[in-house]
Formats: C-alpha cells, structure tokens, sequence
C-alpha cells in the first residue's frame, strides 16, 4: 500500500486527508464517520496526527496501524520530536516497520505550554531534520551512531511540513531548502488561501531541487473555512497561515445577516480555492479538523 501511494506522491495525483485521533482508547467512531461517507473511496491515503497542539490523543503509530487495516487505505504517519529523544524515535520506527507503517511526517511539534498537560517537559533533542536523519540512516541499513542493523527495515518515506506564508520569505525558504537537504520526498505546507502563494512555493521547491540533485514534491494543505471566527484565527493566531483580507470582509459580512450565509460564502470561497489549487497543482493535504460531512462536500466523488 505505502509504495503505490509514494508512486502516486511522485508521479500522479496526490490526495490526502488528515485524521486527528481524540483522547480515547478508541477510533472506531472516527472510522465509522470516515466510512458512512466513503472518504477512504475518493482519496489516496490518510495521514494521522500526533498530538497537535501538545494535547492529548490517541498513539499515532497505533492509530495509524489501526487505520490502515480497517480503511485498507495507506496512512502517513506524524512523529514530532517533542515527546522522544533520539534513542526512543529509533526503537518506535524498528517497531512500527514491521506493521507497515513506513511512510513518516517529521515534525519538532507544539510546544507544550499550549496543551493540555502542563505537568509535562518537552523533549525537542533536536528539530525535524533530527528525525528525518534517523529515517535517512535506517535506509541505509544503518543507526543514528552509524551501527549496522541487525537486518535491514523495509523502506521509510520521509516528509516534513513547512509553513505556507512568513513575512521573511528568504527565511521560510532557507527551512524548505533544509528539509528537502535533510530528506524529505514530500513538503506539506499549512494551508493556502492564495493561488500565488502556491505558486511561489512550488517555484521554490523546483529550484531547490535543481540546485541539490533531488526530488522533493510540494504537497499543497488545505482547510476549508466556513465561518468568519475560523477565518480570523487563522489571520490572527497564526502566522505561518496567509488568509486574504478579501476572505475576513466576505464571511464578516455573511456572519451579520445569519449562521446559514456565512456558511454558504464560506463554502463557495473554500470551493473556488480548492478547485483552483488543484487545477494549478494536484497533489493536495486536505485537513477538516475530522469534520468528515464538510470533507465529503468539497472533495469530488469516488470513481465509479
């Protein structure tokens, strides 16, 4: 499963859509959400969380593995560097190997004064690209000391995030250049609300990839908005987001006149950008915050 959708990452369309396990002993009512309206039909794979926000959730190996045997579907699985030093990472990746858990988002993580659990102390022993070197060291059948392995993994398959907009671009795209150097065969952006900030990173990317001799693919997020409160939190609260101003005086001015027109404006600004990102670039992370019924209303329908 994990080799047909990285062909897919490199050679063909390229759809995803997030899952973000709640703070439960189980998934099935989240399976059950995905299946009554075919998500894991009409797309290519999923890719799990790993406690976003440093907030308490479900495994994301076990999910994942979980996962992928119920939906039969590929899974990505996310690994931040807040919770496990060096050694631990290691020992989870050998582990997860064996259930086919192999394709692996790299991420430093949240920090954890903005979770949940305040009794907690992050690990952060390095950022990301420390965990994209363990991958690129156990693909070469070797550990993070350079000790050969007992016995080879089966491939792992490296990719990292990286923001979608900062107001240093030379900044964020000396980040993206470090991935793509560190490993990473895939970059997931945070989404985008702009047709040109996905082409400025695409650009990048091409050329970062002629520069170094590599192959790294731009995978473009996205999230659809329906409210005006989503919609200024992310202008707001996040910086590595860039939402128009066009978008904030559209759904502020739907939000006066009732719930219904600010969800239809919402809709129909989601829709165009989506249609538009994956005419110019089909190769999309599509995150819903496991709102599965608005998934299931903008992504197209499963073939037939």
């Amino acid at each position: 499963m994990i080799e047909t959708l990285i062909h897919k990452l490199q050679k063909d369309h390229f759809l995803t859509l997030e899952v973000a396990p709640h703070a439960s002993p189980t998934l099935t009512p989240l399976i059950h959400s995905i299946q009554s309206v075919g998500l894991e039909k009409r797309v290519d794979g999923f890719v799990c969380t790993d406690s976003p926000l440093a907030k308490l959730r479900h495994s994301s190996i076990l999910a994942t593995i979980k996962l992928q045997q119920s939906l039969q579907k590929p899974v990505i699985c996310t690994l931040s560097m807040r919770d496990r030093n060096s050694l631990a990472l290691q020992g989870e990746l050998m582990g997860a190997n064996e259930f086919d858990v192999r394709a692996i988002l790299a991420l430093t993580g949240d920090a954890i004064r903005l979770g949940d659990q305040p009794q907690a102390k992050g690990v952060f022993e390095g950022k990301s690209t420390l965990l994209l070197e363990i991958i690129q060291s156990f693909n070469r059948g070797i550990d993070l000391q350079g000790q050969p392995l007992k016995s080879p993994l089966r491939p792992l398959y490296p990719l990292a995030v990286i923001n979608s907009y900062s107001q240093s671009p030379e900044s964020l795209k000396k980040r993206l250049r470090q991935k793509i150097e560190a490993g990473a065969i895939g970059i997931v952006t945070q989404p985008i609300y702009d047709l040109e900030v996905a082409k400025t990173l695409l650009g990048w990317v091409h050329e970062i990839n002629q520069e170094l001799g590599t192959f790294s693919e731009l995978v473009l997020g996205y999230f659809p908005v329906v409210s005006y409160r989503t919609a200024h939190f992310l202008y707001s609260k996040l910086p590595g987001v860039y939402i128009p101003n066009e978008w904030l005086s559209q759904l502020e001015a739907a939000s006066k006149i009732n719930p219904e027109e600010e969800r239809r404006v919402g809709l129909e600004l989601s829709r165009n950008i989506w249609l538009g990102l994956w005419d110019f670039h089909p190769k999309i992370h599509f995150m819903s915050a496991n709102n599965t019924k608005l998934a299931s209303e903008i992504l197209p329908p499963p073939p037939t």
